[in-house]
């Protein structure tokens, strides 16, 4: 299970950069883990690090104004590259609980959701136009003044802090219905 999201205000760090893949959001040699767990450290890794583990001042989630961030703004294609689950693992347990970008990997968006993640797609001009403090209220399908879509199924899997087992598990009375119809029907195969 994820947590429900609804409507939600947080600080919004932008690192507008074109085509993030999950190799930078977190490189090969940080995947220490099979688990969801420990790879926040490795988070931007290549950038939030100068060396070893110094941190780099430069670098957006180190600044001050945003260390406390949990919206992130980026451009175009971010999570594109490897289909690696343990980026979105890594942004979920940094913090993160929406990412707004021009346009998103569509395994990195599906894994979002999954992970209870909202991904905000938006033009680059309304992105730019959101403040550090941003509110994104799901319901409403609304982020700062903007509109965003997103298809019913992942909005009502966000909202009900569902993961695909838990969605599927929603719909048992159904599926044992099926199933008692369906022996009725096919009983050899029973």
């Amino acid at each position: 299970m994820n947590a429900p999201f609804l409507k939600y205000t947080g600080i919004a760090a932008p690192l507008m950069v074109d085509n993030i893949d999950t190799d930078q959001i977190i490189p090969s040699r940080e995947m220490k883990s099979v688990s969801k767990t420990g790879l926040s450290g490795g988070l931007f890794a290549g950038q939030r690090y100068v060396s070893g583990r110094t941190v780099n001042p430069d670098f957006v989630l180190n600044k001050a104004e945003f260390k406390d961030a949990t919206i992130l703004l980026s451009g175009k294609n971010f999570g594109c590259g490897s289909s690696r689950e343990h980026a979105v693992w890594a942004l979920k347990e940094y913090g993160f609980r929406a990412i707004i970008a021009e346009s998103f990997g569509e395994i990195f968006y599906n894994n979002c959701v999954r992970n209870g993640i909202l991904p905000i797609q938006l033009s680059n001009d309304q992105i730019t136009k959101l403040g550090r403090d941003v509110t994104i209220d799901l319901s409403s399908q609304t982020v700062g003044n903007f509109h965003f879509d997103i298809p019913e199924g992942d909005k009502a899997m966000l909202i009900g802090g569902l993961d695909p087992i838990a969605m599927t598990l929603s719909h048992k009375a159904d599926i044992d219905q099926h199933f008692a119809r369906d022996s009725q029907q096919r009983p050899w195969l029973y």
